[in-house]
């Protein structure tokens, strides 16, 4: 599978991050000191230090903290994509994670938005989180 957009740089630090979302997983540090639930990932925990930590799944439900729509091209891997959504996700668990939501136009998109994690293969060896709006029912 070809994908001609910047990709991660895998290590021993992320790899489970990586190997569940392969796995259809949104999986998260939590600190076995005091456990905090962090992200992005970190050898330390920001609250307790601790340098001890575990692999949490996380429901990969959360709302839209914040978002921007893109217009100008910055990197050319993503000029097909233009205009294009980056949103700062609030996780239900706590932590937040920039990504894109998706399945919907970016006009859209708004703050406290409902979401879901979907996840893009695009490489063999690499899956993206991406969110997707969850319905919402109506009132009545």
């Amino acid at each position: 599978m070809s994908y001609g957009k910047p990709l991660p740089v895998i290590t021993d630090e992320n790899e489970p991050f990586w190997a569940g979302l392969r796995e259809r997983r949104l999986l998260v540090q939590s600190c076995a000191g005091c456990g905090h639930v962090r992200f992005p990932i970190n050898r330390y925990c920001p609250r307790c230090l601790s340098d001890e930590a575990t692999w949490q799944e996380l429901s990969g439900r959360g709302t839209v903290f914040s978002y921007i729509v893109f217009h100008q091209v910055y990197n050319q891997a993503f000029a097909a994509d233009v205009p294009y959504n980056v949103a700062l996700i609030q996780l239900d668990e706590g932590p937040r994670m920039f990504s894109n939501v998706v399945g919907v136009d970016n006009a859209a998109v708004k703050v406290g938005d409902p979401v879901v994690v979907d996840f893009e293969d695009v490489t063999d060896d690499v899956t993206l989180p991406r969110f997707r709006p969850v319905p919402v029912a109506p009132e009545g």
